[in-house]
């Protein structure tokens, strides 16, 4: 039988294997949980219990059989989201650092029971389940381990939302950032502005492949979450220590909005009521309006938005923002001048830092992509908490915490899963850059040009998943993994700089964890290429061919 504590993924930072008894769960197993441990015992009761068939009853603070508890010592070397796991002849014992420090012991305690341990329902109903004797330390490296869903493009309902953060919380990743709105459609119920999803929601066909393709889906397409939607996904977020950040994209890629609320758009350059719901990709020129009635609109939207999300970021989108409609705009230009503004790149700091102040004002802190950096002036700079989003390679990232500002790290040449990941023909609807599961586990969130307290403002990194060309929750999971696994681990995990890590190992490690992942049901990309069923075999994409190496 293999040692399934060399499987471990994302490696912890510690393991030892003394040559002791291990223990046994079987069905006279009970949890003992202390306080502030609740919310993971519910956790174990539900998934593993579910799993294994265990009934994994309470334990009345016997002090044996599995035991969760808060341990400061841990808190001290790992932070409050490391923990400890010790496993002898008594028992199994969680010590973390904070509640989600226990959390993510419990993970690794699921991997440690097998891939059956990731099941719904046991393939054999309370069958006693061996654990090795070992003691596992463990704590991440980064505050923000992150993955962005892009629920715009094509809508992922809300059931599969919630697979996804039980996906994300099996590989340690604490922040769902979702975005939530685009040119293609509108995804969150706002009660002040019915129209948003009524009609901002749907759009009446579907590019099919890269916007070059000729091929359309004449199928609608739409779809949003109700408030009570959102309420049940935040939730279930914070059960597993999940962050859900929304983003509510502006000044650009806003036509979805500006569809179903035309005054929000140039109505001196174009007729906006004219618009409809973008049904392909790229990037659209109709962008909102520099107006006091647009600044309210978005106030009156956030705040309800804030009602919904108590994550402390709030992100805003504020990239790819055409101005040939603001150089037109006789509104625009009077706003301009009003504002001592030199140009449209002033203009869209100006917007941007509205919502700066506007946010620091109710406690929140705006994220941005790495866009928001441009068109400052002097006293004209973003607010000290604002956090830059660094997606056209690392360069928007250096100057951010250079100038005292956090960092997510999410350049798209190294953590773009909606990329290819391999060269060829097979792969479906392939586009951008090939980043292959090797690529991305060399992925580094600091960058050499970083160090001391620049260093120490990257907050972390996330991967981001646009939805173009991916259609459903089978594509998804196809450009998904196993990639994430590996940004799991860059993320979680102390590695050696990128030309020094144990690829080979990994692999290794990834022969456990496709049977983790073969019990879960994701459509994975296999090592050796796409199944049959996985393929796209017509459909046009947009490779981009790149020499750069991958460390």
């Amino acid at each position: 039988m293999t040692d399934p504590s060399t499987g471990l993924v994302p490696a912890p930072r510690r393991l030892v294997r003394p040559p002791d008894d291990g223990f046994v769960l079987d069905d006279r197993t009970a949890i003992d949980a202390a306080p502030g441990t609740e919310g993971t015992a519910r956790w174990l009761r539900t998934a593993l219990g579910a799993a294994t068939g265990l009934p994994l009853p309470d334990g009345g603070g016997r002090g044996d059989g599995l035991v969760l508890r808060l341990d400061p010592r841990v808190e001290r070397e790992f932070g409050p989201e490391g923990y400890r796991i010790g496993v002898d002849g008594r028992g199994v014992r969680i010590d973390g650092g904070g509640p989600a420090g226990v959390f993510w012991g419990a993970q690794t305690l699921r991997q440690l029971l097998g891939p059956d341990a990731f099941r719904r329902a046991p393939v054999a109903a309370g069958r006693p389940r061996p654990l090795p004797a070992l003691t596992v330390e463990d704590g991440p490296r980064f505050r923000w381990r992150g993955l962005l869903l892009d629920v715009a493009r094509h809508f992922t309902p809300k059931d599969g939302v919630l697979r996804w953060l039980d996906l994300l919380a099996a590989h340690k990743l604490n922040v769902l950032h979702l975005h939530l709105t685009d040119d293609q459609g509108w995804r969150v119920e706002i009660e002040r502005y019915p129209r948003l999803t009524e009609a901002g929601s749907w759009r009446a066909r579907t590019k099919l492949g890269h916007r070059a393709s000729p091929l359309w889906d004449p199928r609608p397409h739409g779809g949003h979450y109700t408030k009570d939607d959102i309420r049940e996904i935040v939730a279930y977020a914070a059960e597993r220590h999940i962050t859900v950040v929304p983003e509510i994209d502006m000044p650009g890629h806003s036509q979805a909005a500006i569809a179903a609320y035309p005054e929000l758009g140039n109505t001196d350059v174009i007729d906006t009521t004219s618009l409809t719901v973008w049904d392909t990709w790229g990037v659209s020129p109709n962008v909102l309006a520099p107006t006091d009635n647009t600044l309210a609109f978005y106030e009156n939207v956030l705040t309800e938005v804030l009602g919904l999300f108590p994550s402390p970021w709030i992100h805003i989108g504020g990239d790819e923002c055409p101005k040939d409609q603001w150089r037109a705009s006789r509104a625009a230009q009077a706003r301009m001048r009003a504002e001592g503004l030199a140009d449209e790149d002033e203009l869209q700091s100006w917007f941007v830092r509205h919502f700066d102040r506007w946010l620091a004002e109710r406690g929140r802190r705006l994220v941005g992509w790495d866009e928001i950096l441009e068109g400052q002036r002097p006293g004209g700079s973003l607010a000290e908490g604002a956090v830059v989003s660094s997606w056209r390679g690392y360069e928007g990232g250096i100057a951010a915490a250079r100038a005292g500002h956090d960092v997510v790290m999410c350049p798209e040449r190294h953590v773009y899963l909606d990329h290819r990941q391999a060269p060829g023909d097979d792969e479906p609807v392939p586009i951008g850059f090939v980043r292959t599961l090797e690529d991305v586990y060399r992925f580094e969130p600091v960058p050499p040009e970083l160090t001391g307290d620049a260093a120490a403002r990257v907050l972390g990194a996330q991967a981001n998943l646009w939805t173009e060309v991916t259609e459903d929750q089978q594509r998804r999971e196809y450009q998904a993994f196993p990639r994430l696994a590996a940004f799991a681990e860059t993320v979680w995990s102390p590695l050696p700089e990128p030309g020094a890590r144990d690829f080979a190992h990994f692999e290794q490690r990834m022969r456990a964890h496709y049977a983790r992942l073969d019990a879960l049901g994701v459509d994975y990309r296999p090592p050796g290429g796409p199944r049959p069923w996985q393929r796209r075999p017509g459909v046009l994409g947009r490779p981009i061919e790149d020499s750069s190496p991958i460390v």
